[in-house]
């Protein structure tokens, strides 16, 4: 008999809740992410179907992807894809290409082992961001190659997403069907680049006179809702409206001002997607496709450290750093859990099993990638400097 709480108290509960495991992944020094999944996993029998929760976890990723969109102008995406494409591409090959062909081959339909596909490729930005800054390797020369490859995934995330809303809204996605989805994509980005240089050109000068910090927040988040809205009523994703809506206000000055304004927000939001896509996992019928799950988990880890050691060397690093670097990007996190939310059924328990084995065996694979790289290659020698003296 499943015990359903009131909504107010369900969602009350959940955040306090989400408080002391955030405190908890800072002592255990564990992704408060994966935390907060197992939390979801743990009281589904709860809070099934709470529609505050669901509502704060829409809100949550939708400002997430604001936020990212933010970071990304025209001029910067154009930069950004010059450097790091073969790399990204061998990334979409290897990660999301070979596990959907895997997929097909264990005998499943196209449009499941597209989903999966997507889910085994995206690199945890948050998980990875963490690690790097914890362990002190921002300064470390494959640390760019990485943020370059997570911004390329940042980018490639959203538009899987939107064609698998795409898919799943029939049985059968004929060509003309995909036409007309890419169609939809292209307008949406189109539009907001011309919103962006037209009617929010002038943006910062209205946010200046805007005093009112409550009044700033309600303009903001309804901009990045109402975008994350329109693509939803077009049958695409609403993570890639919202990145696209920040992409919009991307031109601006002073962007730190949009950025403080809805972050808190986010950070009070976004750990309920995580919470909620806990929720919707059931272990009822035990681990569905073991044989799959083995090979999907050996392969994704595979294809990330591959194309860590030959897009690393296509980016221009040296061997022992490629090889270092592969090994900083297996974790699976947010965009994964993203990409599995559209999932149903014993597709979504599969996906949410992968993503926590893949989250837990990245990060361990991040902490030991520089003894394993000096196994490898020998531990790198300091080189001496010959001090002249005097006289010589």
């Amino acid at each position: 008999m499943t015990l359903e709480l009131p909504t107010l108290l369900g969602a009350g509960l959940v955040l306090i809740l989400i408080f002391w495991l955030g405190l908890l992944s800072l002592k255990i020094k564990l992704p408060s992410v994966i935390l907060y999944i197992l939390l979801g996993i743990i009281i589904t029998d709860l809070l099934h179907h709470n529609e505050l929760l669901h509502f704060g976890s829409e809100v949550g990723i939708v400002l997430l992807f604001f936020l990212l969109g933010l970071e990304f102008n025209v001029n910067r995406l154009g930069d950004i894809a010059k450097k790091i494409w073969p790399a990204g591409l061998l990334d979409v090959g290897l990660s999301l290409g070979v596990s959907l062909a895997v997929c097909l081959a264990f005998g499943l339909d196209p449009f499941a082992s597209f989903l999966i596909g997507g889910v085994t490729y995206a690199t945890s930005s948050s998980i990875t961001a963490k690690l790097l800054d914890d362990t002190s390797r921002m300064a470390n020369s494959e640390t760019e190659f990485i943020l370059a490859l997570l911004i390329f995934e940042d980018l490639v995330a959203p538009i899987v997403v939107a064609i698998l809303m795409g898919m799943s809204s029939g049985d059968n996605l004929q060509t003309m069907d995909i036409v007309l989805l890419i169609g939809k994509i292209i307008a949406l980005t189109v539009g907001a680049i011309i919103l962006g240089k037209t009617l929010f050109r002038r943006f910062e000068e209205l946010l200046e006179k805007i005093e009112d910090e409550d009044f700033k927040i309600a303009l903001l988040i309804g901009i990045a809702l109402s975008y994350g809205g329109l693509a939803l009523y077009l049958g695409l994703s609403e993570v890639l409206g919202a990145f696209l809506a920040g992409m919009m206000l991307s031109e601006i000055g002073r962007m730190e001002r949009v950025e403080q304004t809805v972050l808190p927000v986010k950070d009070l939001m976004l750990p309920l997607f995580f919470v909620y896509f806990g929720t919707t996992i059931e272990f009822s019928e035990g681990i569905p496709y073991a044989g799959l799950l083995l090979v999907l988990i050996g392969w994704s880890l595979a294809a990330k450290i591959l194309v860590g050691m030959f897009g690393g060397r296509m980016y221009g690093l040296s061997k022992r750093v490629s090889f270092r670097a592969g090994l900083s990007i297996c974790s699976r996190g947010e965009f994964s859990v993203v990409i599995a939310a559209v999932a149903t059924g014993m597709i979504k328990v599969f996906s949410g099993i992968y993503i926590v084995l893949a989250a837990f065996i990245g990060m361990v694979l991040f902490e030991k990638a520089p003894q394993i790289t000096n196994l490898l290659y020998g531990k790198p020698q300091k080189k001496s400097k010959k001090l002249r003296v005097p006289g010589d």
